[in-house]
């Protein structure tokens, strides 16, 4: 519900914003299908029965075919960036030392038998 803070007022702007996000919505569904069928023919190129499997050279061209489309979907993606959208802040954790109100117990703990039973 954060978003909704963010929106604009002006009925127009609202249903401009809204046409934007279903048109980006379809571009997306269209990634998809274009993804979903590249994941397939691999999967048939690497696990189809022997008459079906294609020789490593074809098999490398179906790899330089997915790589090509990836990387067109990814250049889609970068410019398909919702005006509404902040960049994701990284989790904070707190990989320090503890608080300093916390008491320090040091306590050593030595070993019975320093010498092995090898007699090293």
């Amino acid at each position: 519900m954060a978003l909704t803070t963010n929106l604009p007022s002006d009925v127009a702007t609202l249903q401009t914003l809204l046409q934007d996000s279903e048109e980006r919505n379809g571009r997306k569904d269209d990634r998809i299908e274009r993804l979903e069928k590249l994941v397939a023919d691999f999967k048939r190129a690497l696990f189809g029965s022997k008459s079906e499997k294609v020789s490593t050279d074809q098999y490398e061209l179906a790899l330089e075919d997915i790589e090509a489309a990836i990387a067109a979907i990814h250049a889609e993606d970068e410019q398909d960036v919702s005006p509404l959208a902040r960049p994701k802040e990284p989790r904070r954790t707190n990989r320090g030392s503890l608080p300093q109100h916390l008491p320090r117990v040091e306590k050593v703990i030595a070993p019975d038998n320093i010498i092995c039973d090898c007699g090293c």
